[in-house]
C-alpha cells in the first residue's frame, strides 16, 4: 500500500485520503521534529517546501509534489534524485478570467468612469477603449497563457505569443513569434505568463521596456521577479507602459510607503488571481490524480525540470 505524507490543512487532507481509499494517507506538520514512526513514500508539501523537509525526505520519501504551479522558492537542493511535480495549469481558468478582467478595465477605464454626482455635460462623450482588434502579447504559452487566449479569442482579439521553444507550435490561433522585442513592439496588452527562472529574473529591463510599443499595458500574473521595478517605473513615467496590472511584486508584500502603493497607474492585487470557489481542491486534486497514476506505474504529470526550474 502506497503510504502518502500530506502537509496541508485538515480539509485537504481529508479530501486525498477518501479519494485514495487504496494509501495509507498520514497528514503530518511542517515545523518541529517527527515522531519516529514516521514514514512514506510520497509527500505533498507547500511550493516553497517546509522548516523539517530535509526530515520528512530521510523518511523514506521517493517522490514530492508541490502544492501550486509555480516552484521558483522550492528548495531543490534537498530533493536529491527524487523527482519533484507540481499542479502546474491547474490555476489556470481564474487566472486567465482575471487578465481578461484587467484587460476589460484597461480599455473600459474602470473604475474611473463610475460617477458619484451629477455627471459633467460631456461625459457620454468619454473615449473608451475595446478588446476587439487589439493585440495582447503573452509571455510563457503554457496552461496560463493558453488559457488566456481560448478567452480572448471571442473577443476579436490578435493573438501572439513568445516561448522560450519558439519551435513549438502554440494553440490554435496564436502566432509564436521569435523575439520577444518582436512581442512587445506589436501588443497592445503584454501578459506576463511565464515561470520565474534564472532565465526569466529581471526579463522586463530597462531595454526591453524601450522596444514595447508606447501606451501599452502591463499584466503581470507570474512572479515580481521576472520585471525589473525601477525600470517599470521609468517606463510608465515616460508613458511607454499606460497602466500596468501587477498581480505579482517582488517582493510580496511590498514594503510600507513603496512608490507602487502610490501611482496613479500602478493596479496592485495580492497575489489573488489564482483564487476561485474550489481553488485549493482544484490544486489537490492534480495530487490525487498523480499519486493513481504512480500507484499504476505511469509517468507523473507536472514534472519540474530541475535544470529549468518550473
Amino acid at each position: 500500500m502506497t503510504t502518502v505524507l500530506v502537509q496541508v490543512r485538515e480539509s485537504l487532507a481529508r479530501r486525498i485520503a477518501d479519494a485514495l481509499p487504496d494509501a495509507e494517507v498520514a497528514a503530518i506538520a511542517s515545523e518541529g521534529d517527527l515522531a519516529p514512526t514516521v514514514r512514506g513514500e510520497v509527500l505533498l508539501t507547500m511550493a516553497w517546501g517546509s522548516p523539517n523537509l530535509a526530515q520528512v525526505l530521510a523518511r523514506g520519501v521517493r517522490w514530492v509534489h508541490a502544492l501550486g504551479t509555480g516552484v521558483d522558492r522550492f528548495p531543490f537542493d534537498l530533493l536529491g534524485e527524487r523527482p519533484l511535480t507540481c499542479s502546474r495549469g491547474a490555476s489556470a481558468i481564474p487566472i486567465a478570467e482575471w487578465v481578461l478582467a484587467m484587460m476589460l478595465a484597461f480599455e473600459k477605464r474602470l473604475p474611473d468612469v463610475w460617477i458619484h454626482d451629477v455627471p459633467a455635460k460631456d461625459a457620454q462623450r468619454t473615449h473608451l477603449g475595446s478588446l476587439y482588434g487589439r493585440t495582447p502579447g503573452l509571455v510563457g504559452i503554457g496552461g496560463i497563457g493558453a488559457a488566456v487566449a481560448e478567452r480572448a479569442r471571442p473577443f476579436g482579439m490578435r493573438l501572439r505569443a513568445f516561448r522560450r521553444q519558439s519551435n513549438l507550435a502554440g494553440p490554435a490561433g496564436v502566432e509564436i513569434v521569435d523575439s520577444i522585442n518582436d512581442l512587445v513592439a506589436s501588443s497592445d496588452h503584454i501578459v506576463i505568463a511565464a515561470p520565474a527562472t534564472p532565465a526569466t529574473r529581471g526579463l522586463f529591463d530597462a531595454a526591453l521596456f524601450g522596444a514595447m510599443k508606447p501606451g501599452a499595458h502591463l499584466v503581470n500574473v507570474a512572479r515580481g521577479a521576472i520585471v525589473d521595478q525601477e525600470a517599470l517605473r521609468h517606463a510608465i513615467d515616460a508613458g511607454t507602459v499606460a497602466l500596468a496590472s501587477l498581480d505579482a511584486v517582488d517582493p510580496e508584500p511590498l514594503p510600507a510607503g513603496h512608490w507602487m502603493y502610490r501611482h496613479p497607474r500602478v493596479r496592485l492585487s495580492p497575489h489573488i488571481s489564482w483564487n476561485m470557489p474550489g481553488a485549493a481542491e482544484i490544486l489537490v486534486d492534480a495530487f490525487i490524480d498523480n499519486v493513481r497514476r504512480w500507484q499504476r506505474g505511469e509517468p507523473l504529470d507536472g514534472i519540474v525540470d530541475r535544470a529549468a526550474h518550473y
